[in-house]
């Protein structure tokens, strides 16, 4: 079924929030409120929930809290897009529902991370969900991170089985770029693809059709002009913003390292008042890497705003 006429489009750049908490690692909604409003500021086409927001650390209360506050900060300034994977489709369909009722636009759902499962299980797991709402879902292959990676297969027979207004994508298994094009192939042009990688593919994703890209929010001040700019076809200027922002993102090998990085970046923005990620955490930022960290993102904005 396709989106109502109403709904934001979903394309552009659609950054990823990352969760303030306080100390006592509560949600601070004054701050995810200020970071959503800087967000728009600068040019977001809307706002994901996803992995860089913690959700694999929330309990389902949590999740849901955020899902909504999130909607009801972001009502009419563009889309969103709630993350719902879980490691059961009983619980990804309780989130999606949830979701749906809270007003995203969209979903977005990872496999289960827990266990390796068959073709016929993942494509059940999918089609629950879809079945479950009304509204898009972006299928997302996050084995750049977790689990492993998902056939180009089983994701064009999702599309055709439920349609391209329905199923959208965010590949992240390596290697990105011709596992895209086999993607974009298979469904004969008609899949929705979302980059995925914090814009270090971004130049090679728009060459090859992405809708658009799910970065960091940290970043937005750099990821708007960069897709302004490849839309526009200035070559030139995309060249300049990926070359800095190619080497920060490369400083980012893990889950966690993104998390440090992008609340590092946050904070010294002024969006957030503390670095606090939910832990355990398996990467912590020294003081060398903070530096490196602090002069990428120097060049970064210079090719940016300049």
């Amino acid at each position: 079924m396709a989106m109502p006429d109403s709904s934001p489009a979903l394309c552009g750049v659609l950054p990823v929030f990352q969760t303030p908490w306080h100390d006592d690692e509560t949600l601070d909604v004054e701050t995810l409120e200020r970071e959503i409003d800087w967000l728009f500021g600068h040019g977001a086409d809307g706002i994901v929930l996803a992995m860089v927001s913690e959700v694999l650390r929330l309990s389902s209360e949590e999740r849901e809290e955020l899902a909504a506050t999130a909607c009801r900060l972001a009502a009419g300034r563009g889309a969103v897009v709630i993350s719902v994977g879980a490691e059961s489709a009983k619980v990804a369909e309780r989130h999606a529902r949830h979701a749906e009722a809270s007003g995203a636009q969209a979903l977005m759902a990872i496999p289960p991370v827990a266990v390796a499962l068959g073709e016929a299980e993942l494509r059940g797991y999918y089609a629950r969900i879809l079945e479950a709402v009304r509204i898009p879902v972006v299928v997302q292959d996050a084995s750049g991170y977790v689990g492993r990676p998902m056939s180009i297969e089983l994701q064009a027979g999702l599309l055709e089985a439920f349609g391209p207004e329905r199923v959208l994508f965010k590949p992240e298994a390596a290697p990105i770029g011709p596992r895209l094009s086999a993607l974009r192939d298979a469904t004969g042009g008609r899949a929705r693809i979302f980059e995925g990688t914090g814009g270090i593919a971004l130049v090679d994703s728009h060459r090859r059709g992405v809708a658009g890209t799910m970065p960091g929010a940290d970043l937005i001040r750099a990821l708007v002009p960069l897709w302004r700019a490849l839309e526009a076809g200035d070559t030139a200027k995309a060249d300049r913003i990926h070359g800095p922002l190619a080497a920060l993102v490369s400083l980012q090998t893990s889950l966690d390292a993104f998390l440090a990085v992008e609340k590092h970046l946050l904070v010294r923005q002024g969006v957030f008042r503390s670095e606090r990620v939910r832990g355990p955490v398996g990467y912590v930022l020294d003081a060398e890497t903070r530096r490196e960290v602090d002069r990428l993102f120097d060049r970064l904005l210079e090719a940016a705003e300049g």
